[in-house]
């Protein structure tokens, strides 16, 4: 390709700056390339909550946004998971000690999907029974947060350590513990998809009903 080709593709090309929700204060999370915005659309970018508060002990935590919309030269964003990074987790593990963890979907006040994956570090190893009521505290606490709580206010509730708070305050009345944290934070199907789902598997029930009634 000739210099004259790349640098007319280059200037048909423009950067967008990219925007964190607004329940994220609209942060600047970075910038990307694109000819037309159309092609911004859907993509992600990952960055830790300690560039977005500007607290060092905060970057072992890595949140990541899809861009939603584009207008102008600029590209907003959903938050989309939050995670914190395999190093930290390791540094959590000790020997002779148990990690108690869970996987829990949920569903929020206005309907989001969301996976939640807590997890407890005790400071000695926990049997089983200790684990299992460990665990149950962990679900239990989590599926109630979400029925009283909006997507925005759940994942502000993991971001900020409440949810996390929450379980340690009740699960070290079964075994001592050193500490819990939410591994992961996932968003899986937005209002609309979940009404579809919804919407497909009740099709589905009555196809099934009419062909039971056939068989009849």
């Amino acid at each position: 390709m000739s210099e004259r080709s790349v640098s007319r593709q280059k200037r048909g090309k423009r950067w967008y700056t990219i925007l964190a929700p607004e329940q994220f204060d609209r942060e600047e999370l970075g910038t990307t390339f694109a000819d037309e915005p159309e092609k911004v659309e859907g993509r992600t970018i990952d960055v830790t909550l300690g560039e977005i508060t500007g607290d060092a002990g905060a970057n072992n935590t890595k949140l990541t946004f899809k861009i939603t919309e584009v207008a102008s030269d600029t590209a907003y964003t959903e938050f989309i998971k939050h995670e914190l990074t395999r190093d930290y987790l390791r540094s959590l593990v000790r020997r002779g000690a148990s990690k108690v963890d869970a996987s829990i979907t949920v569903l929020t006040t206005d309907d989001y999907r969301v996976q939640l994956q807590p997890a407890a570090f005790t400071t000695k190893k926990a049997d089983r029974s200790q684990e299992k009521a460990i665990r149950r505290v962990m679900i239990d606490i989590v599926e109630e947060a979400a029925r009283e709580r909006t997507y925005e206010q759940l994942v502000d509730s993991v971001v900020e350590g409440r949810l996390s708070s929450a379980i340690y305050g009740e699960a070290k009345t079964i075994y001592p513990l050193r500490r819990v944290e939410v591994q992961k934070l996932t968003l899986e199907a937005r209002p609309e998809e979940v009404e579809a789902e919804e919407e497909a598997a009740v099709d589905v029930d009555a196809d099934e009903v009419a062909v039971d009634a056939d068989e009849a």
